[in-house]
């Protein structure tokens, strides 16, 4: 018997609002299983809508930053929040993305001796101060960033990921939200062809 997903009730597939339920069917579809988020954020539909409606927004625009990057960002961000959903789930998002096995690991854990650009890991300090120490933000840490040819539109996506993940790593912790299995191997070794 495995181990629940979340402190609170998960709805069941059957019971959700039609959209709500379309986007977990999208999502089991492509990944081939529901990742646990949406069904234990699901608890709240209202909160589930807003809360992927802002993720996509951050996450699915286009950006001076790739989708590795976005996804460095919500590793190191997360290591230091914590947060087991979000290092598992997403490291597993950044592995297939910077197809490096590695990398997730290596930023999850300390981003300062990850085997990345200087300019990942200006963009991971930060994202890093964002999300643990944001009063101390200051002119300086903007000037460090176009130092690396960010744009100020650059620096806004790297804050409001980094700020967006602060929150879902205290939701998941909150609920105790548990990874998927599948999240442990992907990208870990290559795809039998």
């Amino acid at each position: 018997m495995s181990a629940p997903i979340s402190r609170y009730p998960v709805p069941a597939l059957a019971d959700l609002p039609d959209d709500i339920r379309a986007r977990i069917l999208e999502v089991q579809e492509k990944a081939g299983f529901v990742p646990n988020v949406f069904v234990t954020l699901a608890h709240r539909p209202d909160e589930f809508r807003a809360f992927f409606a802002y993720h996509d927004a951050l996450m699915l625009r286009e950006s001076g930053l790739d989708k590795a990057e976005k996804e460095m960002i919500v590793v190191a961000t997360s290591g230091a929040n914590d947060c087991l959903y979000c290092i598992v789930a997403h490291g597993a998002i950044l592995r297939i993305y910077a197809k490096n096995a590695l990398v997730a690991d290596q930023v999850a854990v300390n981003y300062r001796k990850a085997d990345i650009t200087p300019r990942q890991k200006a963009m991971l300090a930060f994202a890093m101060k964002v999300a643990t120490n944001s009063v101390a933000i200051d002119d300086d840490d903007f000037a460090s960033l176009r130092a690396q040819n960010f744009s100020d539109e650059d620096i806004w996506d790297i804050g409001a990921i980094a700020a967006f993940f602060a929150l879902s790593n205290r939701m998941a912790n909150l609920i105790s939200m548990r990874p998927n299995d599948q999240f442990y191997l992907m990208g870990r070794v290559p795809k039998a062809k």
